[in-house]
C-alpha cells in the first residue's frame, strides 16, 4: 500500500490519508468542499460545494495516477436529499464514464458541509 498526498487538496482533518493506492487501484477518502488554499468551506450552496469537491477529488486522483474517467465506484453523501438533482447535475459533468455509485442522505457531515464524495478508481 502507498499513501497519496497532494497539497492541491485539503489535508485530512483526522487520522487518515487523502487516499491509498493498492494493487492498481486508488481509494480516496471522502472529500468535502474545503478550499485547500484557505482551509475554509468557500460556498454555502450545493452547487458551489460540489464544484469544490470535484476539484479536490480531481487533484487527489491526479496525484495517484488516476482520473475521473478511471473511476469504478463512488459513494456520495448528502446532508439533504432535496439537493440530489443539483448535485447530480455537477457530478455528471465530471464522472462522464458513469461509474457505479451509491448516494445516501446523512444527518450531518464534517464542518456542516452539504456533500461528501469518495472514489475507487483504477490507476492508469
Amino acid at each position: 500500500m502507498e499513501k497519496v498526498y497532494t497539497k492541491n487538496a485539503p489535508d485530512a482533518i483526522g487520522p487518515y490519508s487523502q487516499a491509498m493506492k493498492s494493487n492498481g487501484l486508488v481509494f480516496t477518502s471522502g472529500q468535502i468542499a474545503i478550499n485547500p488554499a484557505t482551509g475554509n468551506v468557500e460556498s454555502d450552496t450545493i452547487e458551489g460545494q460540489t464544484e469544490q469537491i470535484m476539484k479536490n477529488l480531481g487533484e487527489v486522483l491526479k496525484e495517484a495516477g488516476a482520473s475521473f474517467d478511471s473511476a469504478i465506484k463512488t459513494v456520495c453523501f448528502l446532508a439533504d436529499m432535496n439537493d440530489f438533482a443539483k448535485f447530480n447535475e455537477i457530478y455528471g459533468k465530471y464522472f462522464t464514464s458513469k461509474p457505479a455509485r451509491s448516494c445516501v442522505a446523512v444527518k450531518t457531515l464534517p464542518k456542516n458541509v452539504l456533500a461528501e464524495v469518495e472514489v475507487i478508481a483504477e490507476i492508469i
